[in-house]
């Protein structure tokens, strides 16, 4: 069957989809096919038979994207479908020219329409695991350490929206609150450029923190985020800050009387 021969074609290398899947949504194609165009249907009529061919391509669309193929494969394919039915009706002395011109004017219109379908499809599910990898890099990228009792660290690491600065800030406030923690040091090492919204988060997020009754130390203030903060007229002066997380660390101990010394070598 020249359908499936196309299917091996496309797909064969890929592997996206086997020998045994190639021939049975093959002939399910056809099936559905000639059943459409048996019941009558005109172009704009969504009748029973039509739905079910968009179901078919649907859940085959589905099936390549669950596969890891492309929608340039599905696309092709879709294509090759109707480069052979066209080839098919012409050669055909079953109808007549103005029979075959109407046909293939269908084939035209349903094809199109089958592929932005399937085209809405890819973009819905890629929206969907986008919104999934973000919210798990929300949780995921700002991990809340007690390094002593009553001491936390949060390390922040790209960039914060708003969406994410209320996913750390709940996470956050939620520690201070279960580890009773006095102190917090905000490290920025990660943070690659501070423009005014990723300043006004951080702000919120010390001020959250002291309304905590905890202290907020900002560490990991490079030259070029010195800069950029004073290009933007943000007034820092109730925070602490440091250049450093060891220097934000030693001033967290020093604020709860730890007294942390250098380790002696015996010889």
């Amino acid at each position: 069957m020249i359908i499936e021969e196309q299917g091996k074609a496309l797909f064969g290398d890929s592997h996206t989809l086997s020998t045994d899947d190639i021939h049975e949504y093959s002939y399910e194609f056809l099936e559905l096919f000639v059943m459409w165009l048996q019941s009558g249907a005109k172009m704009g009529q969504r009748g029973p038979e039509f739905r079910a061919l968009e179901q078919f391509f649907t859940n085959f669309a589905r099936q390549i994207q669950a596969r890891g193929g492309s929608l340039d494969i599905f696309v092709r394919y879709v294509q090759a479908l109707q480069r052979v039915l066209i080839e098919e009706l012409e050669e055909s002395d079953e109808y007549t020219f103005e029979q075959s011109r109407e046909v293939l004017l269908v084939l035209a219109r349903l094809f199109n329409q089958l592929v932005l379908d399937v085209f809405h499809i890819y973009l819905e599910v890629k929206e969907q695991t986008i919104k999934a990898q973000q919210e798990e890099l929300k949780h995921t990228s700002t991990p809340i350490t007690e390094i002593w009792d009553g001491v936390l660290t949060l390390p922040i690491i790209g960039t914060l929206d708003s969406s994410r600065t209320m996913t750390v800030m709940e996470n956050l406030l939620s520690r201070i609150e279960k580890e009773r923690a006095k102190v917090v040091v905000l490290d920025v090492t990660g943070v690659m450029a501070i423009d005014s919204q990723v300043s006004h988060h951080l702000i919120q997020m010390v001020r959250a923190v002291g309304l905590m009754g905890a202290k907020a130390i900002l560490t990991g203030i490079r030259p070029e985020i010195a800069r950029a903060i004073t290009s933007l007229n943000i007034d820092l002066s109730m925070v602490s800050t440091r250049a450093t997380l060891s220097e934000g660390l030693k001033e967290a101990f020093e604020l709860l009387g730890i007294e942390v010394s250098q380790a002696s070598h015996l010889v």
